[in-house]
């Protein structure tokens, strides 16, 4: 497929370049991500998009995100989390949450990646395709 530059991404999701660098640098460092250099270069997955779980991704982006103050590593301070319940309702919601994202892969979400492209780069000038030698 065409790659895309950091540019045009950036255009496309009207997000700050500079942002999107970072998390194109954290991305490599996954291997989920490759940058190609060089003419007709741009961003590459790494891998095949049906071996990079959503699940993953979001667990690996976004951490172990704090849904309580309870769920904190030192247990938080709340004056009820002896006698509460929630804790266990919303660790077993978060559990629910990755349960359903880890049922699919960036394959997945992008099956319609024609129609995708289409709504993303309308307007895009198009690269000239890289010229093949002939064999």
């Amino acid at each position: 497929g065409q790659r895309a530059t950091i540019a045009e991404i950036a255009t496309a999701f009207e997000v700050s370049e500079n942002h999107l660098t970072k998390v194109v640098h954290f991305l490599g460092k996954t291997g989920w991500l490759a940058n190609v250099r060089g003419k007709g270069g741009g961003l590459a997955l790494g891998e095949s998009p049906d071996r990079i779980g959503v699940g993953a991704v979001v667990r690996q982006t976004e951490g172990h995100a704090v849904v309580a103050e309870c769920f904190g590593e030192d247990g938080g301070s709340c004056c009820i989390a002896p006698v509460c319940h929630l804790r266990g309702v919303l660790g077993e919601a978060v559990a629910a949450f990755y349960a359903v994202l880890d049922r699919y892969t960036l394959a997945d979400l992008v099956a319609n990646r024609q129609q995708l492209a289409t709504i993303l780069f309308v307007g895009r000038p198009a690269r000239p395709a890289a010229r093949r030698s002939a064999a």
